[in-house]
């Protein structure tokens, strides 16, 4: 059961009718919902955070000679905290979630929030979980040179300006070159010298992961070791209760939109031919990858529950209104259909498990996104598998501790997850 603030933060929000023309703007919602839980005055959380957790907003002002722009045209940004000891030259990069736009009207809303302008981006944001300076919260990592790249283009990174002569309004489709741009300005304050670095990312941000991990590797030293990590990003090709392949037609249309097709793979552009855009799907994805990957995900994402199998609008068929918002709320048989899409992400990853570079950390939450906030990645109360917190997992695997293929029983046998109450 979630924690009432939690409860009575999301309460309110209304889910509207055009629930996919504004997915990135509901899953901020709930993100600040969360932060400001998590960083509520009233818990004894807020004595961790200092003013030094608190890291300014950098603009990439190389960004405007190589046209890399935001949905609205403005610069692109990103948060930098540098490193300390023997993390100097070390390097760990998460780049932000938040939904994608796959219309012209969902984009030019976008445009005006911070998922789609720097302008509306708050100026400082506090650096936790995987970003914490603090040992205690995060071991491996804490005195690494740290970034979190801001998400403002709705294609997960992706997209391309070829594709904006069909918009018809004033949107930038520059996804790919924002990528681009902060790499380059990244390299150039001391990226292009680390001898470690972890590519990660949340939601929207695992996916820019995926996309951009060898492209990664490759800007780095040879002998450099270089991995990525995706935290909720895994995003299934699902029928929802109804048997209509909702975010297979979602996918379809952002990579039309946004001409993402020219930053997926080649191999699987091939493999997949008229299908192509299933080449947004991890799944696919992490077929052709060569960097080994780490892949975090609750097998009860709420964000996929929500918006793939149970959307508001299905959600009034076989009463799932309730169940959609709190596990605990759920029927036999919606828990069967449950269990049954938390088979369809095992068997999604059947051959990921076979990866003997990759690693793996699925639990049985209903939750999403588990490594940017302490209390998820690693805390007394944090949720473990086999008596392992995500930090220590994904520290082990990157360090060549032991092979790291966490898969937890399923819903409700884990005592110590942080299960999501929309009620």
């Amino acid at each position: 059961m979630a924690n009432p603030k939690v409860r009575g933060f999301i309460r309110w929000r209304n889910w509207a009718k055009k629930d996919w023309a504004v997915a990135a703007v509901g899953l901020t919602v709930i993100i600040i919902s969360a932060i400001t839980f998590f960083f509520d005055s009233e818990t004894d959380r807020l004595d961790i955070i200092t003013l030094e957790d608190l890291v300014d907003l950098t603009l990439v002002h190389n960004a405007k000679d190589r046209g890399a722009f935001c949905l609205d045209g403005s610069l692109p940004a990103y948060h930098f905290q540098k490193g300390f000891g023997s993390g100097s030259t070390n390097w760990l990069l998460h780049i932000e979630g938040g939904g994608w736009c796959d219309s012209i009207e969902s984009c030019s809303f976008r445009k005006r929030t911070k998922l789609g302008s720097s302008n509306s981006m708050e100026r400082q944001v506090p650096f936790s979980g995987i970003l914490s300076r603090h040992q205690s919260q995060n071991p491996d990592f804490f005195n690494w040179n740290k970034v979190k790249i801001r998400y403002c283009d709705g294609a997960s990174l992706a997209g391309h300006p070829e594709n904006e002569s069909k918009n018809g309004t004033q949107l930038y489709f520059r996804g790919q070159l924002i990528w681009e741009a902060i790499m380059d300005e990244l390299l150039s304050i001391g990226l292009s010298n680390a001898k470690k670095a972890l590519l990660s990312g949340c939601s929207a941000g695992g996916l820019s992961t995926l996309i951009h991990c060898d492209s990664f590797r490759a800007l780095l030293p040879k002998d450099a070791t270089v991995k990525c990590l995706a935290d909720a990003g895994f995003f299934l090709d699902e029928k929802d209760i109804l048997g209509h392949h909702t975010m297979r037609s979602f996918y379809h249309n952002v990579v039309d939109l946004q001409g993402v097709e020219k930053s997926l793979h080649k191999n699987c552009i091939a493999r997949m031919g008229k299908d192509y855009f299933k080449c947004l799907f991890p799944r696919e994805i992490i077929k052709d990858i060569m960097t080994p990957v780490f892949l975090v995900n609750p097998a009860y994402d709420f964000w996929q529950i929500q918006h793939i199998l149970v959307s508001v609008e299905t959600a009034s068929h076989g009463h799932w209104e309730k169940c959609r918002l709190n596990l605990n709320h759920c029927s036999p048989s919606q828990m069967e259909i449950l269990q049954g899409y938390r088979d369809s992400m095992l068997n999604a990853l059947g051959d990921f498990q076979k990866n003997e570079l990759g690693g793996m950390f699925i639990n049985s939450c209903f939750i999403h996104c588990q490594t940017w906030m302490a209390e998820t990645w690693h805390s007394p109360t944090s949720p473990k598998i086999n008596n392992k917190t995500i930090a220590e997992s994904v520290g082990d695997w990157y360090f060549n501790r032991g092979v790291v293929k966490k898969i937890d029983c399923p819903y409700p046998c884990n005592p110590t997850c942080y299960n999501m109450d929309f009620l």
